[in-house]
C-alpha cells in the first residue's frame, strides 16, 4: 500500500480528513512521516512524528494547536466544549501557551464571559508563592515558573473549575497546574485537552490522587510510538478516554 506523499511543515494542523476518505496507511504497516488522530465522528488529522530528544527508536505524534487552521481549532475547542458541558464548570482556567487559546474558545462556547489564564511572565504585582515550577515535553528543563494572578482568585473561590491544556503527555505541566491551583485551595472537576499524548502522565496524575486519571479528557488520542523495519509502530495500545 503507497504510502502518502510527505507533507511540508506548514501544512500540517490545516484540514480535516473526512471520515469516508480513504487513507493508504494502516497500523499493521506503521508510519513513516506522520500519524492520522481520529476525532470521535471518524474524521482524521495528520501529526507530523517527531523522534523524541535522546531517543533513536522513540517518537510521539505532534499537535501545535496555535499554528492550526481555523477550522481545525474550532473542532477541537467544539470536541473539549461537548466533554465539558457533562461537567458543568463554572470556571475555564488555560495553561500557556498552546492551552490559552483553546480555554478562551472552551469558556465562550460554554457562554462565560471569561476564563483563568495562568501565564509563565512574571507581572510586578504577583506573588512568588502563588507560583510552581514548570516545564513542558517541549521546554523541558527551562526554569521557568507558573503563576496564577493574585487578582484571579476571587474568580477561583468555591468554584467547579475546568482546566485546559493543548497536550498532556508526560504530565508534567498539568502536575504543575495542579499543585499551583491547590495553592489557591482548587481541586479541577475536569481537565480537558486537544490530544492525550501516549499514557505516561498516568503514574504522574496517581501520585496525586488515584482517581485524577478518570478526570483527563482529549478529543484526539495518540499513542508513542517505536521505530522498527523501517516505519514507527504505536507501542502499546491506548486507555480509555
Amino acid at each position: 500500500m503507497a504510502d502518502i506523499p510527505s507533507l511540508e511543515p506548514h501544512d500540517f494542523w490545516q484540514e480535516l480528513i473526512p471520515a469516508d476518505a480513504p487513507l493508504p496507511v494502516d497500523d499493521d504497516s506503521g508510519y513513516v512521516d506522520f500519524y492520522p488522530a481520529r476525532f470521535p465522528d471518524g474524521r482524521r488529522l495528520l501529526l507530523p512524528l517527531r523522534q523524541l530528544p535522546g531517543h533513536r527508536d522513540r517518537a510521539v505524534a505532534s499537535l501545535i494547536a496555535n499554528q492550526a487552521s481555523f477550522p481545525v481549532e474550532g473542532a477541537l475547542v467544539e470536541g473539549m466544549t461537548a466533554i465539558a458541558r457533562r461537567y458543568e464548570p463554572e470556571v475555564v482556567v488555560g495553561l500557556p501557551t498552546l492551552g490559552l487559546s483553546l480555554a478562551r474558545g472552551v469558556a465562550k462556547a460554554l457562554g462565560h464571559s471569561r476564563y483563568v489564564p495562568l501565564g509563565t511572565s512574571r507581572k510586578f504585582w504577583y506573588r512568588e508563592e502563588l507560583s510552581v515550577p514548570c516545564s513542558s515535553i517541549t521546554s523541558p528543563g527551562t526554569g521557568k515558573r507558573l503563576y496564577v494572578d493574585p487578582r484571579m482568585l476571587p474568580l477561583l473561590d468555591r468554584r467547579k473549575v475546568a482546566v485546559v491544556d493543548d497536550v498532556i503527555s508526560t504530565g508534567t505541566s498539568i502536575r504543575a497546574a495542579l499543585d499551583l491551583l491547590s495553592l489557591a485551595g482548587v481541586e479541577p472537576a475536569c481537565i480537558l485537552t486537544a490530544m492525550v499524548q501516549t499514557e505516561r502522565w498516568r503514574s504522574v496524575l496517581e501520585e496525586i490522587r488515584p482517581d485524577l486519571p478518570d478526570r483527563v479528557h482529549g478529543v484526539l488520542r495518540s499513542p508513542l510510538f517505536r521505530y522498527r523495519d523501517g516505519r514507527w509502530h504505536p507501542d502499546a495500545p491506548m486507555g480509555p478516554n
